[in-house]
């Protein structure tokens, strides 16, 4: 006599997917529906995904929370491609499913569509092209430039970033890079010269973009950027739109300061018009840069591969919203993950210099527990704020490609007033940022420390956090600045190092916080420092 037959899990393919992949799901006796068509009709999609376990999507799909209210059987999403942006990743989280990418599936090909780029620019082809194929001879109108002993700016040096510098040396350019998390170890490693922001503007003949679309990378070449930029300087972009200013790019562009630009990706996207094109000197592809049949097929067996060992056996692997974490752990390892991660965020949202290392201390209980998980998570939330894909599965391995000393100690016995304390490091060139935190046994993360000053604080999803010197007013003028913005203060917590001395203020916000009303807080008086932070 057998017993009950199991449902098989169900998967949705909802964008274009090798049919190998396909085939993957099949084997491993997984029902898998392949239905391209669902990803560009967003109500045909939210119909159909509440009968599946499990979504594999590129690009097109769109992951909104609306969508994931209709899908209550969903516990995975695989996305072919290291991009998530597409994916409300934290709704997903809220509901308990897993987000996976493919951060190393199209590497080469991204960084070989930014070479290919650079040369089309140097030597027009595009445009000699078009010209010759309309029956004009026009030998003596297309005058290129030669790439070899010019200078190649690689604005993000991770992965893709050091594929295309490779690249760059092998064609005889010297190549300069800007890259916060970029030790100097490594840069002698890959045959790059470390450089910041201002150098490399000022020295690249070539500008090459290889960092992710976040707060402190939108409009890094802005117009300001692009006005101390080297006149004749060329900007090639097949990273994310949106870290161009594209007014101002062709603005440049029409005075002659730039010489000309390569874009793939656009701020708008799809970009049916963008005030980039017609220009003579630019080039534009509709966001190629992974199209290549070697790529589309490695992201796709990789993410059938994930998803599959997840709805069968529970493994979790290159997940940008959860650690590998067996079964057993989880209820009591979780609360703890959350607050290395949101530890290292907030750290990591405060440091602006390069980061040389981050260091995590695990004090009392906590340091019997699984303090890979732990040190992966806080290290993903120092990165995370500057690199796109980072997570708690493949943190550390960025971080070590990256040449960072990432360290741990354990101290089981007490010393503190709670039973677990999580502190966290990061050491950046200019200074190093210190908090602390534990967890209570409502299971809330709590942070009890900043920069050594003790306070006690609930993380919330906006936070405003002040330094300043502890002096009679500051209270009643942020105040007074708050309700006159109309932003609703939630929490407030202070703690100050001695009477006068060093003060800090966290406090929760309801509304967002504009950079008028952040620039006029660091305009108290005594104020030294004034930041937005986002959990």
């Amino acid at each position: 006599m057998t017993g009950p037959k199991t449902t098989p899990k169900r998967v949705l393919i909802s964008d274009a997917l090798s049919p190998a992949a396909v085939a993957i799901f099949r084997e491993r006796g997984l029902v898998a529906d392949l239905r391209p068509e669902l990803g560009k009709d967003k109500e045909a999609l939210a119909a159909a995904i509440g009968a599946y376990d499990g979504l594999a999507i590129r690009s097109t799909t769109k992951i909104t929370a609306a969508l994931l209210d209709r899908a209550p059987r969903l516990t995975v999403i695989g996305r072919a491609g290291i991009g998530v942006d597409n994916v409300d990743v934290p709704a997903a989280t809220a509901r308990g499913v897993i987000v996976m990418n493919t951060p190393h599936g199209n590497a080469v090909t991204t960084a070989e569509h930014a070479i290919a780029m650079m040369l089309a620019l140097a030597r027009e082809i595009p445009q000699a092209d078009a010209s010759t194929q309309a029956g004009r001879w026009e030998k003596n109108r297309f005058l290129g430039i030669e790439l070899t002993a010019k200078t190649l700016g690689v604005i993000g040096c991770g992965n893709i970033g050091a594929i295309v510098a490779d690249r760059g040396i092998g064609l005889r350019m010297r190549v300069i890079a800007y890259d916060p998390f970029l030790t100097p170890e490594r840069a002698v490693e890959i045959g790059v010269e470390k450089v910041d922001l201002d150098e490399l503007l000022r020295r690249a003949d070539v500008i090459t973009l290889h960092v992710p679309l976040t707060d402190k990378t939108r409009n890094i070449l802005s117009a300001e950027a692009l006005a101390r930029t080297k006149p004749g300087v060329r900007i090639v972009n097949c990273a994310r739109g949106g870290l161009v200013d594209e007014a101002a790019l062709r603005a440049a562009l029409d005075a002659g300061h730039v010489a000309g630009a390569a874009f793939d990706v656009f701020s708008v996207e799809p970009a049916t018009e963008n005030v980039l094109f017609g220009h003579p000197n630019v080039i534009c592809t509709p966001h190629l840069g992974a199209s290549t049949r070697e790529a589309q097929e490695n992201v796709a067996l990789q993410v059938a591969e994930q998803m599959a060992d997840n709805l069968l056996h529970g493994a979790i692997r290159n997940a940008v919203n959860f650690p590998s974490i067996s079964a057993e752990e989880a209820p009591r390892l979780r609360p703890y993950v959350a607050l290395a991660e949101r530890l290292g965020s907030f750290l990591g949202q405060l440091t602006e210099a390069p980061i040389r290392g981050i260091r995590i201390a695990f004090e009392g209980e906590v340091a019997g527990m699984n303090i890979r998980a732990l040190t992966a998570a806080a290290v993903a939330g120092a990165l995370r704020p500057f690199l796109e894909g980072v997570n708690m599965v493949s943190a550390t391995e960025v971080a070590r490609q990256r040449g960072l000393v990432v360290e741990t100690t354990t101290r089981t016995g007490g010393g503190s007033n709670y039973g677990s304390v999580l502190h966290v490091t990061v050491e950046a060139e200019d200074m190093p940022r210190d908090a602390a935190g534990t967890v209570f046994q409502d299971g809330t993360p709590r942070i009890v420390e900043i920069r050594s000053i003790a306070l006690e604080a609930a993380f919330a999803p906006q936070m405003l956090y002040v330094r300043n010197a502890d002096r009679p007013g500051f209270i009643g003028q942020f105040g007074t600045l708050m309700g006159e913005a109309g932003v609703n203060v939630a929490t407030f917590h202070l703690g100050r190092d001695r009477p006068g001395g060093d003060a800090i203020c966290f406090a929760a916000v309801d509304e967002p916080v504009s950079p008028d009303l952040l620039r006029r807080i660091e305009a108290i008086p005594h104020v030294k420092r004034a930041r937005v932070v986002r959990f």
